[in-house]
């Protein structure tokens, strides 16, 4: 079911409903856009959304111009901090911005971003950005294959480490929220690797590159157990992985989606539950039960690039609360808030 939607004001790459208590009306959207000619230049923006999916609301509140986006990402509920918003962007910056209560000119309550901190961290191009569980660090993959992990302390930004981790563009570095100290990485070369931070990061903790047949997009453990992994590709696979034994993860099941798997988010309250998407063919909520996965829904109402999904978290008084989603595609530009057709397995 729809139940709005807009433009934004230039190449939509990712969405993020805020996970944090008192905010979770709160969605941002990011764009990257290349203008090119003589002197081509990235330009992007984050800009907050106001979500009410009872009223079919989508309401502009606030917007950042920015360089070029590729990734953000809202700090984890229950951090030390919060809520803050995290950017990787093409110049080859970090920024961390804080999300702030505020009141307009008629003196309407409503949110919007400073930035608290930024770190230059590499020449090459910020892709994909990730937190630890206790929103102390972030982990940063870059274009040249590079991997970096910024220290956020006191409000600053500074790296930490860093080390080439791939051979191509690294589109993928997760922490492990079970075992924080563990970095997930996955690029172009379709190497899956992870790290151990306690270790020089020289020496891996496993790496795996027999299973993708093309370069790595996204991976993500699951919040609700302890030993299942995540990962999508351009391939169109999504693969679950488990990773109990971390020297030597088995790949346990995967399901063709259709298009490249650029994201996963697991649903905020069903197990196994995750919203996916795939590039050239849309949208999938997808459920994974043991061995078995199989697609639930699809949603294809934006005609360009899949790249940004996400479900809200808890809307009060609303029985269907955790399955509103946003999504958003990439050349045309187009922001959407739905809910599934279907009835969503508990």
């Amino acid at each position: 079911m729809d139940i709005a939607h807009c433009n934004l004001d230039g190449n939509a790459d990712a969405v993020e409903f805020c996970p944090h208590e008192s905010f979770h009306n709160v969605l941002a959207a990011c764009t990257y856009t290349l203008q090119e000619g003589d002197q081509p230049s990235r330009t992007g923006s984050i800009s907050l959304f106001d979500v009410d999916a009872g009223s079919s609301r989508l309401s502009l509140i606030h917007r950042v111009q920015t360089a070029g986006i590729f990734d953000i990402k809202w700090s984890p509920f229950g951090g030390n901090v919060g809520p803050l918003l995290a950017q990787a962007d093409a110049d080859g910056y970090v920024r961390v911005h804080k999300l702030e209560s505020c009141l307009d000119e008629s003196d309407v309550p409503g949110n919007n971003l400073l930035e608290v901190s930024d770190e230059h961290v590499s020449s090459s191009m910020c892709v994909c950005i990730d937190w630890n569980p206790s929103a102390t660090s972030l982990a940063v993959g870059l274009s040249d294959g590079s991997v970096s992990i910024v220290s956020f302390l006191e409000s600053q930004l500074s790296i930490s480490r860093d080390w080439k981790a791939h051979d191509f563009e690294l589109w993928a570095a997760s922490f492990d929220i079970h075992q924080p100290q563990l970095v997930y990485t996955g690029s172009d070369d379709c190497k899956f690797c992870c790290w151990d931070l306690r270790d020089d990061p020289s020496n891996l903790a496993f790496q795996n590159r027999k299973v993708h047949t093309m370069g790595i997009c996204c991976i993500t453990k699951s919040p609700s157990d302890a030993y299942t992994l995540f990962t999508g590709s351009y391939d169109e696979h999504l693969r679950v992985w488990d990773v109990r034994s971390i020297a030597k993860p088995v790949h346990e099941t995967s399901i063709s989606l259709g298009g490249g798997v650029w994201r996963i988010k697991h649903h905020p309250s069903v197990p196994d539950l995750v919203l996916t998407a795939c590039m050239h063919n849309g949208f999938a909520v997808v459920k994974v039960k043991g061995d078995k996965a199989e697609v639930i829904e699809t949603y294809n109402k934006h005609s360009s690039l899949a790249y940004g999904a996400d479900w809200q978290r808890g809307c009060s008084g609303r029985k269907d609360k955790n399955n509103v989603i946003a999504t958003c595609s990439f050349y045309d530009r187009l922001l959407r808030v739905w809910m599934p057709e279907g009835d969503i397995p508990e």
